[in-house]
């Protein structure tokens, strides 16, 4: 083994680093300071219920099955994905469903049933979106932008000028859709970067193509065995992971790394890849005089993406109207995205997804019970929302609202956990308790991350959702293997 890699967090990006170095011959260790890997994606297990707290919905299988071909083994003998059709239960306020499929026929019928108009279009909606994602992936996804001349460079701006920057998603969605069903449906994307749909660019329609015509996937088992299937091939390769210890400080020494202190000592590195929110990163282990180029002053010119409340319910019933993922739009979605960017204040009438993995899985909760993850979208930590206060109130009106649609008995739950903005913040040390790091709701902060290499400190990274190529859990994979295929380069040669 060669070098010396410290990497601090266990999360999809680190642990996809560690496996991409340690399977080119490097020395890793990777620092967690939960008491389990996995970041923001937990296990839970209670009374016979088993949970998944972070991350659900898996699409783009071939980035992480990239992770194990990278490393010279078979994904299936760690992990097995399966592919869901329908993917996603969509249910509006008036009753309408609208079941996502990679079934364009399908599609159509079920969206002319309320708009004629919107359904003559999904053909060349679907078109533009794998066009956008086949750009997106060509020019942007699929390699660091370390230098300026990765950036700034011809092929970049055509590619920009292609997927349009500065259109808003919920403009480009406007040109092919006028049904507030329709809009909302793929409106919601914006958030699986922590972004409003009214807000950031339109590359992120490019998710309706990932979703119906790439797929949505379960994970045999639970998304959590993703991260033990990672947690396995990396340790395999030699990596050492050592959990329940708290970095304290990244060390500098005449402007480069020389490893980190942390609750159990120094621990010496040439060179340390930081698993978690850049904004943090700097702001708690980088004394200020090593980050002139992240200052306290730039880091509260970012805007913190969207984070999440989250309830767990085991309930001794079941749902026919409940997929394996389900989401309850409001009777109006723009206005939950006022309430969490502007009022910075949970929503009046929000918008609620339900990750139900018993419904594709027996034995994830007790016979004729079901396992709920419920999700409901939150503003980033301020002064406007005191989450003390208003856990136990506002997390009864979201379990009313599911009732309301049909969701009954879950205030009579075997299991009832609530976590909230204040919890990941504690937990993971999300900046303001941001999931996504940063939002996209704009041109810079989608296109223009902060960069995977420190541009103060040499031999430290960042791989995660705030830096490049952005948040959603295989984007975050693909950050860590773009980071260790490139250090691994620099170290070996």
């Amino acid at each position: 083994m060669r070098g010396n890699v410290i990497i601090i967090g266990a999360g999809f990006g680190g642990l996809s680093c560690a496996i991409r170095l340690a399977s080119q011959g490097v020395q890793v260790t990777i620092l967690e300071r939960q008491q389990h890997v996995g970041g923001k994606l937990q296990q839970i297990e209670r009374d016979g219920y088993h949970f998944d707290r972070g991350p659900s919905t898996i699409t783009m299988p071939s980035t992480f099955r990239s992770v194990f071909d990278h490393a010279g083994v078979t994904m299936e003998d760690y992990v097995q994905l399966y592919e869901l059709e329908p993917r996603t239960r969509n249910v509006f306020a008036d009753g309408t469903v609208v079941d996502l499929s990679g079934d364009r026929g399908w599609m159509k019928e079920q969206i002319a049933a309320y708009s004629p108009e919107d359904a003559a279009r999904y053909d060349a909606f679907m078109d533009e979106s794998a066009a956008l994602y086949a750009e997106a992936n060509r020019h942007f996804l699929g390699k660091l932008l370390l230098s300026p001349s990765d950036k700034y460079n011809l092929q970049m701006l055509r590619s920009l000028l292609r997927v349009r920057p500065t259109v808003k998603l919920d403009k480009l969605l406007r040109s092919y859709f006028q049904h507030p069903h329709t809009l909302a449906m793929f409106g919601r994307y914006a958030t699986y970067v922590g972004s409003s749909p009214y807000q950031s660019p339109s590359i992120f329609a490019m998710m309706g193509h990932v979703e119906a015509e790439v797929g949505i996937y379960g994970v045999k088992g639970g998304t959590y065995q993703l991260i033990e299937g990672m947690t396995r091939l990396a340790q395999e390769k030699g990596v050492q992971i050592i959990t329940c210890i708290e970095v304290r400080q990244i060390v500098v020494r005449n402007g480069k790394v020389a490893g980190v202190d942390t609750d159990q000592g120094f621990r010496e590195a040439d060179q340390v890849v930081a698993n978690g929110d850049v904004l943090s990163v700097n702001r708690l282990l980088l004394a200020p005089e090593h980050r002139k180029e992240m200052s306290d002053a730039r880091i509260r010119k970012y805007e913190p993406s969207i984070s999440g409340f989250v309830t767990l319910a085991g309930v001794r019933r079941q749902y026919d109207a409940l997929l394996h993922h389900t989401v309850f739009f409001p009777e109006r979605y723009e206005p939950e995205f006022d309430h969490i960017f502007l009022d910075r204040k949970m929503p009046d009438d929000p918008t609620i997804y339900i990750c139900y993995s018993g419904y594709s899985e027996a034995g994830m909760a007790p016979a004729g019970a079901s396992n709920l993850f419920i999700l409901v979208n939150a503003p980033y930590l301020s002064d406007s929302w005191n989450w003390e206060q208003q856990t136990e109130r506002y997390g009864a009106f979201v379990l009313e609202q599911l009732a309301a649609r049909g969701i009954t008995g879950l205030n009579q739950s075997d299991v009832l956990i609530r976590y909230t903005p204040r919890d990941i913040e504690r937990d993971t040390l999300a900046h303001q308790g941001s999931i996504y790091g940063i939002s996209s709701n704009s041109v810079k902060q989608t296109f223009m991350r902060p960069g995977n290499r420190s541009r103060d400190v040499q031999g430290l990274w960042y791989v995660g959702g705030t830096t490049h190529p952005g948040g959603g859990t295989p984007i975050v994979t693909l950050s860590g293997q773009l980071v260790g295929e490139r250090l691994a380069s620099e170290i070996l040669r």
